[in-house]
């Protein structure tokens, strides 16, 4: 307290330095363990402090009723559909905007316009295959009419890929209000633009395999913290939606199967007697079992039909609807009874006969195996259906209840198929991937064109779980803290907060490095069992919700009882790296006071330095003290090591001044070891220590990270020990991403064995040497 006589100056100064040292704690102390204020919402009705959706959390609900045809000959899509739009929120909305995601491929549009390149001098062929493509492709949405319920015509603007429709009466809180859209447009060529969905082309039958998705127009969000989401599709940031039942017929050739979101309404017309009584057997069966068969596949390929059926399919509660559709697929499935919701899902793959072998043994058996995985770590799949369809799209790509895969085998020229150990790794991975986005985002319903590592990084993490429970030592590419690390010491990265619009090298900033902060923080920071409390609690709190990032930090927070801001700023708000030094280790002992016992220790020290050189060289010099006996005298007989009475009778003194507890302290024989540990890197972490003791033994130490909350760049750790310490280890197990393990070591160990390159300096051309080489085919030199 400032007393009232306290001259105004001094008050004036006084104010200015505390405002000083705040600053300097802020940001020059780095002080690494302040609370995320700065970052994260203040918390209000909507979203509580604790992670959790508030009291008034509201969201809004758009259905759709739509009615589509799929022309084979043109490769188009022409459609209806009927929108009930239900207004939840607490405001009145003036116009709705709606998501024309299709027009990412019109030309001239936004993402042709910002698109660059890195490579100035070459460029890939399919790159410069799909550029060209995009000059002559007419795509985007064709609106045939936007109109209300009673038919008549409402006004719109198209900004790129949004619309905006103008309403006729401001929309209250608690109203609805319907909209009727016709459409209509061009399917892009899946294998030349990447576009997480299209057809693909089979010259052999000439036949066509058909992904649909981001295929009619649909609502955008309109949210509590961002209010309408009508930021761009440009190509990476992908979608934000909202929740609704869906009710689609979709026609198309007689001979194709159709796949899609939700459950098949009507069976009995568009399957045989023989493919609905093996779709009921499926639903039993441990393994899969073809619903349409191989040969069935081969019958519908090899001819082409002029008539057409529709099929009609239902879904409720899910923010998107996808569809496949070809003649060419074979259709495989089999049953997941989950005992948490006593409901059996069926798990099915859809795929033409050039994915087998690879298809037919994996993907099914690769859904089963997320959903069980899934439901232990996160929550329980809700939904009946969970699918596997395999066609243009050559990664993979989510929507409720469907994914779209890629990975084939390579046939050879006597027919025959085989694939790679990648191939067939890849596949597993991506159909666990892509299966296990029903869970984030399409349950747990993120702001993916906001924040992709919200449902990229927290899938890519539970597919390295996944994955670890497929086979003993499978190949994950993502999840082990060592294999980030040439990432996080790089300069060309953002941090993981940044727009998924600007993000540098999408993979290890939107996939590996969060999936990897996760783990770490399950297996090493709060353990498994407290981890997996705390993120399922976040799974169950947010299923059917919109979280944001600051909902999913104070939940594990909050759940787990541990303060995690310093992890959060750490590893999703900055660049910063883990590189923790061992810079030295000292060994001390007590000193017991005893001149006795000291002096005589510091002689043995003294006798046990090494000889120089000129010491060495100079025992044979004539010493003159030798000739002159007369010039010994103390000194010549007591060295600097004798001891005193004096020294004996200060540490008599001193005993007796001491309490019995301290006495007996003087006399503990425990090695003291000083452990100086640095912060290269930024990140502070918590220290992980192995010891090796004389004996070949070895003991293993934590210390949590607030080890560092008074410095994060330099501490010193005493150690005590029964018995000598002969090296020390940080990170022994790999479990913090550390970028540099040489500087782990105490003592320094030389760097393990690798591979020393011999080459041959290459020839100098000759290319008179080269015109006289044949032509292939020619069967004549050339003159």
């Amino acid at each position: 307290m400032i007393s009232r006589h306290f001259p105004a100056l001094l008050v004036l100064v006084w104010a200015s330095l505390t405002s000083f040292a705040y600053a300097q704690t802020m940001e020059q102390l780095q002080d690494s363990f302040r609370q995320l204020d700065e970052y994260l919402p203040t918390a209000n009705i909507y979203r509580t402090a604790s992670g959790a959706p508030g009291h008034a959390y509201w969201q809004q609900k758009v259905d759709y009723r739509i009615q589509v045809e799929l022309d084979d000959k043109k490769q188009s899509l022409k459609g209806r559909e009927k929108i009930t739009y239900s207004n939840n929120s607490p405001d009145t909305l003036r116009y709705l905007w709606l998501q024309l995601d299709q027009n990412r491929f019109a030309r001239g549009s936004m993402d042709q316009q910002t698109r660059t390149i890195e490579e100035q001098q070459k460029s890939d062929f399919k790159d410069f295959r799909k550029a060209l493509h995009e000059k002559n492709f007419d795509g985007g949405h064709q609106l045939e009419f936007v109109r209300d319920a009673s038919g008549s015509d409402l006004p719109f603007t198209i900004v790129e890929t949004m619309m905006r429709v103008d309403l006729p009466t401001p929309l209250k809180p608690g109203q609805k209000f319907e909209l009727d859209i016709a459409w209509s447009y061009k399917i892009v060529d899946g294998t030349i633009i990447k576009a997480r969905g299209g057809y693909e082309y089979f010259k052999e039958d000439k036949n066509y395999i058909y992904e649909v998705a981001q295929w009619f127009p649909r609502l955008a969000a309109y949210s509590d913290y961002g209010g309408w989401h009508n930021k761009q599709f440009i190509g990476r940031g992908e979608f934000t939606l909202e929740f609704g039942n869906y009710d689609v017929s979709i026609t198309v050739p007689a001979d194709h199967i159709v796949t899609a979101t939700g459950v098949l309404q009507n069976p009995q017309e568009v399957l045989s007697d023989a493919q609905r009584k093996r779709l009921e057997k499926a639903k039993k069966a441990k393994e899969p079992i073809h619903i349409v068969t191989p040969d069935e596949a081969m019958m519908n390929q090899a001819e082409a039909t002029d008539d057409n059926k529709t099929w009609h399919f239902r879904a409720d509660n899910v923010r998107d609807f996808a569809f496949a559709s070809s003649r060419k697929f074979i259709w495989d499935a089999m049953g997941v009874y989950q005992k948490e919701n006593k409901q059996t899902v069926l798990a099915m793959s859809f795929y033409p006969e050039e994915a087998n072998p690879l298809w037919g043994l994996y993907s099914t058996q690769a859904v089963a195996h997320t959903l069980e995985t899934y439901n232990k770590y996160a929550l329980v799949y809700p939904y009946p259906v969970a699918i596997s369809v395999h066609g243009a799209v050559t990664g993979g790509m989510e929507y409720p209840m469907i994914s779209f895969n890629g990975y084939r085998p390579t046939k050879h020229e006597d027919g025959t198929r085989t694939y790679e150990r990648r191939t067939k790794y890849g596949l597993i991975s991506v159909v666990i991937h892509e299966v296990g986005h029903n869970y984030f985002p399409m349950i747990v319903n993120s702001d993916e064109r906001q924040w992709t590592w919200m449902d990229e990084g927290i899938n890519t993490f539970l597919q390295f779980l996944s994955e670890q429970e497929w086979e003993e030592d499978y190949p994950s590419r993502r999840g082990e803290p060592y294999k980030i690390v040439d990432y996080m010491k790089g300069d060309k990265q953002v941090p993981i907060m940044t727009n998924a619009e600007s993000l540098l090298q999408i993979g290890n900033n939107a996939y590996a490095k969060p999936a990897t902060a996760l783990n770490i923080l399950r297996e090493s920071i709060l353990g498994r069992d407290l981890f997996d409390f705390a993120f399922r609690e976040y799974s169950r709190r947010w299923q059917f919700k919109r979280p944001t990032p600051a909902d999913l930090f104070r939940t594990l927070e909050d759940a787990s009882g541990v303060d995690l801001d310093w992890f959060w700023r750490g590893w999703f708000y900055t660049t910063g790296h883990v590189d923790i030094s061992l810079d030295n280790v000292r060994h001390l002992h007590l000193d017991t006071k005893n001149p006795e016992v000291e002096q005589t220790w510091l002689k043995k020290k003294d006798e046990e330095r090494p000889e120089t050189l000129s010491e060495q060289r100079n025992k044979d010099l004539p010493k003159r003290i030798d000739r002159f006996k007369d010039l010994k005298d103390f000194y010549n007989e007591n060295d600097e090591f004798t001891v005193t009475n004096a020294q004996r009778n200060a540490y008599q003194g001193l005993l007796k001044e001491l309490e019995d507890h301290e006495r007996e302290l003087l006399e503990d024989k425990s090695h003291i070891y000083m452990l100086d540990l640095s912060n290269k890197g930024g990140l502070v972490m918590p220290v992980y220590v192995e010891v090796t003791y004389a004996d070949g033994k070895k003991e293993e130490f934590r210390w949590a990270a607030e080890i560092w909350k008074k410095d994060s760049k330099h501490i010193s750790k005493m150690l005590l020990s029964d018995k000598p310490i002969v090296a020390v280890q940080l990170d022994p197990h790999l479990e913090t991403a550390d970028v540099d393990t040489d500087n782990n070591h105490f003592p320094r160990k030389i760097n393990e064995e690798s591979r020393f390159d011999l080459f041959k300096t290459k020839k100098k051309r000759d290319m008179m040497k080269e015109m006289r080489e044949p032509i292939d085919g020619a069967g004549k030199e050339k003159k």
